[in-house]
């Protein structure tokens, strides 16, 4: 066992080393407050979005996003892993322009009723290189399929999603 694990710490050691690793995600939170008449409730939305992936070259990476999102007071509740594939088709010294293609898979956990998630398509985005270490990554929009089945019912969505509800930010450090 203490071979296994030496081996494995070393394995981690040489791919940190190589620069071509990269660690990093995003994080949110928001409340909203609704009132009907004299009556009212506040809720808080949370998601937190870890990240990991290989850069092969300047051109071509591999990673996979975890993702645990939520509502206060009774509201629902998912997990999500997205494996994807990156393309940069632009780099600079300060940004780069990117497109993700990927699959990502959802569970969510809404009071008894659950209900699973699927999606295939493509993410654009943009790093902005804060220095050789740190980037700041935004994700805007999906472009693909997304299917959604909740006990007998099943729905399907063709298309691009470019609204300002699509956006994701998140930070990047790179090995």
């Amino acid at each position: 066992m203490k071979k296994i694990m030496m081996t494995l710490a070393a394995a981690i050691i040489a791919v940190s080393a190589s620069a071509q690793v990269y660690v990093g995600g995003g994080v949110g939170i928001g409340t909203s407050k609704v009132k009907v008449g004299g009556l009212s409730e506040s809720a808080t939305a949370y998601k937190f979005v870890p990240e990991v992936g290989y850069n092969f070259n300047d051109k071509l990476a591999a990673g996979v996003a975890f993702g645990w999102q939520g509502v206060t007071k009774g509201g629902e509740k998912s997990v999500e892993v997205s494996p994807y594939v990156r393309y940069t088709f632009f780099k600079s010294q300060y940004i780069n322009a990117f497109v993700d293609g990927g699959v990502g898979y959802g569970h969510v956990y809404n009071d008894g009723n659950d209900y699973d998630k699927l999606n295939v398509g493509l993410r654009p985005g943009v790093a902005v290189n804060l220095n050789e270490k740190l980037s700041f990554v935004t994700h805007v929009g999906f472009f693909g399929y997304e299917h959604e089945k909740e006990g007998e019912a099943k729905i399907n969505s063709w298309g691009a999603n470019l609204d300002g509800t699509n956006i994701v930010f998140g930070l990047y450090y790179n090995f």
